[in-house]
């Protein structure tokens, strides 16, 4: 691999590791040759996590943490820099929805759940300032380093039955701008603060709202596939080389930049 997009021997802390699209993007950093600070909610998955990342060979430690918790966060941060020296990326990758913050179709916005929607809010957004916070002050001393944020297509424009989540995500994404500005301009061009905007990817928490039963595409689907000029969902691996290249010095004067990976979604009118 040429070597401005290497991320070899990069210390990566990964907020929601053990989950599907955390899981593939810690697989290709330790593939890549980075040491990997695996983070999620339980311990057996983390365990699971760990154990895998070390099986292909490369650096890895893991910690239950809740992305809410600062005080569990600055324990973290204070082991890593302890065992490694340094954190030159965090990808927080934590995140999710809740049925409650979901719209069904015969549903209207008065009948959403309001702590359910408390929540959605609360983990996608704060569960990705708060470890900005924590894991920032590291960039910050050294004056480098580079946080990678998850947003989403429905945080670019409205998008039917997810209104927490948009919101959440669209929140993310001012975010990401804000502390891209901030950290360049206290600290140097030397800390970068960008996200990924996926597209349409089938996993677990959307597979029913996407596929019926039998796998045939739903109605929702089948908007989705008139909008997406490549007209096929993505696969998780495909989020991969995003967030490495914004990761590696290829993307040395990039920050605050929200990058799709979604076929062309935000691209297409319709017409």
């Amino acid at each position: 691999m040429n070597k401005i997009f290497s991320v070899k021997d990069k210390v990566v802390v990964i907020t929601g590791a053990s989950g599907v699209l955390g899981g593939s993007i810690a697989r290709n950093f330790v593939e890549n040759g980075a040491k990997v600070v695996a983070l999620g909610t339980k311990q057996e998955k983390i365990d699971k996590t760990v154990a895998e990342l070390i099986q292909l060979g490369g650096e890895a430690i893991g910690f239950v943490a809740n992305v809410l918790d600062i005080a569990a966060l600055e324990t973290i941060s204070k082991t890593v820099v302890e065992k490694w020296g340094r954190i030159d990326v965090l990808l927080n990758i934590a995140g999710g929805n809740l049925l409650g913050a979901t719209l069904m179709p015969d549903q209207e916005f008065f009948d959403m759940n309001l702590a359910d929607w408390d929540k959605v809010t609360q983990l996608n957004m704060n569960g990705t300032v708060y470890p900005s916070y924590v894991f920032g002050k590291v960039m910050a001393a050294q004056k480098s380093g580079s946080i990678v944020n998850v947003s989403s297509m429905a945080a670019l424009q409205s998008m039917t039955r997810v209104p927490g989540y948009s919101a959440a995500k669209a929140a993310v994404g001012n975010f990401t701008q804000w502390l891209a500005m901030e950290m360049a301009m206290k600290y140097g061009d030397g800390i970068r603060v960008n996200a990924i905007a996926p597209g349409f990817f089938i996993g677990e928490q959307n597979r029913t709202v996407l596929l019926n039963p039998d796998g045939s595409l739903t109605d929702r689907s089948l908007k989705v596939m008139a909008n997406t000029p490549m007209n096929r969902f993505g696969d998780i691996n495909e989020l991969n080389g995003a967030v490495q290249f914004l990761c590696s010095d290829a993307a040395s004067f990039i920050t605050g930049v929200v990058l799709p990976v979604d076929g062309g979604f935000s691209t297409f009118s319709g017409v």
